[in-house]
């Protein structure tokens, strides 16, 4: 048993390691029947979660949609605010820009439908180029495939699953994603912006609404950004 099981520790496609990208879809499928069962418990037709995860694909976004809207929220504030939360895949999307490069128009716009924290941070933890294209494949693909499944089985099923907090689903993604980025976290300047960034966004979260402290911790990356341009590299030397 321990012999099959470092195996499959060990098992890699492509370079990367398919063992922490499957737990990482199989936790995403079971957000995935949260968010179906929560929105059909909130008096949400059917077909919508199943649609809005299919051509939005973005789970924060759209827990922040249904959540606005069970509140009896404005709808148009309930869009402006999804919105708002998933803009913060921009930068994302640049950080992974080498992974498009030399593809066709239709797979890169295939590629940007799958931007996912998960995917990223799957991808730029990889050291060669090729790793990094298959990493964020992988991941993209899983990720969404699995997530439509867990939300067609959360509508289904109704409210079977209802809080996901009470399973701890809820930590399940934060906790992937920093264990993801320790290694960054050797660099010292990666290091500065990831201890500004929080500290950003935990203490705008205490007077802004859901979102925006995220974006605001995303000027802790400046500071890293300049430290790594030609001048200052020259003025270093």
């Amino acid at each position: 048993m321990r012999s099959t099981w470092r195996t499959y520790r060990g098992s890699r496609f492509g370079g990367v390691n398919i063992r922490d990208i499957a737990l990482v879809c199989l936790a995403d499928a079971l957000v995935g029947a949260s968010f179906g069962a929560i929105s059909v418990a909130a008096g949400l037709p059917l077909w919508l979660p199943v649609v809005m995860s299919v051509v939005v694909f973005a789970g924060s976004s759209q827990f922040i949609f249904v959540g606005i809207l069970a509140a009896s929220g404005n709808p148009v504030a309930a869009v402006a605010s999804a919105l708002l939360a998933n803009t913060r895949l921009v930068p994302l999307g640049f950080s992974i820009g080498t992974v498009f490069e030399h593809v066709s128009p239709l797979r890169r716009l295939l590629g940007t439908h799958l931007i996912t924290d998960e995917a990223v941070a799957f991808s730029v933890a990889e050291k060669d180029a090729g790793s990094r294209r298959t990493a964020f494949w992988l991941c993209g693909i899983g990720l969404f495939a699995t997530w439509n499944i867990g939300v067609l089985i959360g509508t289904l099923g109704g409210g079977a699953i209802t809080d996901t907090a009470a399973l701890g689903l809820d930590a399940a993604f934060p906790a992937i994603l920093l264990g993801l980025i320790m290694p960054a976290l050797r660099d010292r300047a990666t290091r500065t912006a990831a201890l500004l960034g929080a500290g950003i966004a935990l203490l705008a979260s205490m007077f802004l609404p859901s979102g925006i402290p995220v974006l605001l911790a995303l000027v802790a990356v400046v500071p890293a950004m300049l430290s790594n341009t030609p001048v200052a590299q020259k003025e270093s030397a």
